[in-house]
This record gives structure tokens, C-alpha cells and sequence, in this order.
């Protein structure tokens, strides 16, 4: 889905139907001025899509990581894969590729394919992609997309605590982010990409091996 002025692709709001789904047994007149105070609040969490820059689809895109001048520590953000608790701390010694998204968001759904396909090519004892879902609807809204859309090497993570919506500051999804092997955050970008174009495998590759790859200054997009 693009943006009507910009052309480039929207990313979704966290969870924005829940803003004007409250159910009100007052006279229309209230609620009507009630609907006046809510609607520019829902607009204002619409409006921040177009002024980001670097939106563009996942086929044409670069991929725009922004990388940090030095890793950034992240807290051990618990979720749940398959109902049993997990966290971060699990995935120490591997890169990871943390998807934050949800199904109601179609940038998303745009980008899921290829990040099913880096964890095909990449996935195991060095990498891993964790797409974290923050769907209110649980396992089942997930695993059923999965089944559609023919997703076969993705996990059905849930953020179950709602650690990844509090503590990684999401103000939209997807929001991704390049983990370390030490768990640390070394970039991040918000909006769909082409995760398994040949420069992002070669990134991920570099600091899989020892020694990894220095990050680049502060707010400088890769590649």
C-alpha cells in the first residue's frame, strides 16, 4: 500500500484500529465531540508515515539500515515461540534479524516472503531472523497467515509481555533490527526492505565471522 502524495509505502501505526473501536452507550452529541478529539490523534499517527524519507517498497528499495557508530545493549525482551517463554538471551552467539510486525500491517505482509527466504539461505547455528509478532489475536492469527502465504522457515514468535512495543521505542511496524552475536543492537531500520538482497546476506555474513565488521557513524543508512 503507498502513500497517495509520496508514492512510497506506508508504514502501519501500532495497532491503530484499537483507537476507534470503544464502544459508548451516550447521546450522539457526546460522542460526536469525542470523535473530534480522537480523529486528529488517529491522523497524527498516520501523518508520520510520509514525512519518512526513505520509505520505498521492498523490490525497489536500498535497503536503508541505519548502523550504529557503536552497538547499543538491548534489554533481554521476553516473547513466547510456539506458547513457551523465550527471550533474547537465548539467541546469544547468533546474529539475529528482529522482525517486528503483525499481520494487520500490509508493509509487513510485503516483506515477509523475503525474510523467509534469508532464514532459508542463513538460518541456524549463526543466524537467525526472529519475526515477533505483536498481533492481539495470538498464535492462531499468526500461524494461519503462515499457512496462506506458504511461510515455511519462520518461527511464530509473539511479543505475549508486550516487551518489544514498551522497550525498543515502536512507533510503527515492521520495525527491524540487527542483533550481534553479544546481543547488542548494531542497527535498525522502521519500514518494509528486501532482506535477502545480496548486500544485506553480505552484511549479516560479516559479522557472523569473527572479528565482525565495525558499524559506520551514527545515522549513516547502509548500504
Amino acid at each position: 500500500m503507498k502513500d497517495r502524495t509520496t508514492g512510497r509505502p506506508e508504514v502501519a501505526a501500532i495497532d491503530p484500529a484499537h483507537a476507534v473501536q470503544a464502544k459508548t452507550a451516550r447521546p450522539r452529541a457526546a460522542a460526536g465531540r469525542r470523535a473530534l478529539l480522537v480523529l486528529p490523534i488517529v491522523a497524527g499517527l498516520f501523518a508520520v508515515v510520509p514525512l519518512l524519507d526513505r520509505m520505498r517498497s521492498p523490490q525497489s528499495a536500498g535497503l536503508d539500515l541505519v548502523l550504529h557508530a557503536r552497538p547499543k545493549e538491548l534489554p533481554n525482551l521476553r516473547f513466547s515461540d510456539g506458547g513457551t517463554q523465550t527471550s533474547l538471551a537465548t539467541f546469544r552467539g547468533k546474529v539475529v534479524l528482529l522482525n517486528v510486525w503483525a499481520t494487520w500491517c500490509p508493509p509487513c505482509l510485503e516483506e515477509m516472503p523475503a525474510l523467509d527466504r534469508l532464514q532459508a539461505a542463513l538460518g541456524g547455528p549463526h543466524f537467525e531472523v526472529v519475526a515477533l509478532s505483536i498481533d492481539h489475536g495470538g498464535l492462531p492469527v499468526v500461524q494461519a497467515f503462515f499457512d496462506r502465504t506458504s511461510i515455511k522457515h519462520l518461527q511464530s514468535y509473539m511479543d505475549t509481555f508486550g516487551d518489544a512495543s514498551s522497550n525498543l521505542g515502536v512507533a510503527g511496524v515492521p520495525l527491524t533490527l540487527l542483533i550481534d552475536r553479544e546481543g547488542r543492537e548494531i542497527g535498525r531500520k522502521l519500514g518494509p526492505a528486501a532482506w535477502d538482497d545480496p548486500r544485506m546476506v553480505q552484511l549479516i555474513h560479516s559479522h557472523m565471522a569473527p572479528g565482525a565488521a565495525p558499524s559506520q557513524p551514527e545515522g549513516r543508512p547502509w548500504p
